[in-house]
């Protein structure tokens, strides 16, 4: 049972962090250049803007998901497991998640790096 939590936990902190990422840098994209607008209207402006932004604030709400899932999944499973599985899985997930809602190109080095990352997961939980 221990295992199954441990990569319940896994996934939501993949899950999590990729959804965040994806989130907070949709956020910036749409706030803008945070210098020039820092020159323009000033550090308060920049605040504002970033605060009352509703995907930064769901993008960091997914982060703090991900960071009690963490948690949760380390109470379960060994350190040794637990951060390079959700380390390297993030890193495809944030690929995926790039390339369908933000409309990023993810180049062939970067899904050939992503499989190699799945075959070291695999090597790792076994």
């Amino acid at each position: 049972m221990n295992t199954l939590y441990v990569w319940l936990g896994i996934a939501v902190i993949v899950l999590g962090s990729a959804a965040g990422d994806c989130l907070l840098a949709y956020a910036m994209k749409r706030i803008g250049h945070l210098g020039e607008l820092r020159r323009a209207r000033g550090t308060l402006h920049v605040v504002g803007r970033v605060l009352t932004s509703p995907a930064f604030l769901l993008g960091i709400v997914c982060m703090a998901v991900a960071f009690f899932s963490t948690l949760f999944a380390l109470r379960f499973g060994d350190l040794s497991l637990v951060g390079p599985a959700s380390a390297s899985l993030t890193v495809i997930a944030d690929s995926i998640f790039a390339k369908l809602f933000l409309r990023e190109h993810v180049d062939r080095r970067r899904w050939a790096a992503a499989i190699l990352v799945v075959g070291g997961v695999i090597m790792l939980a076994h």
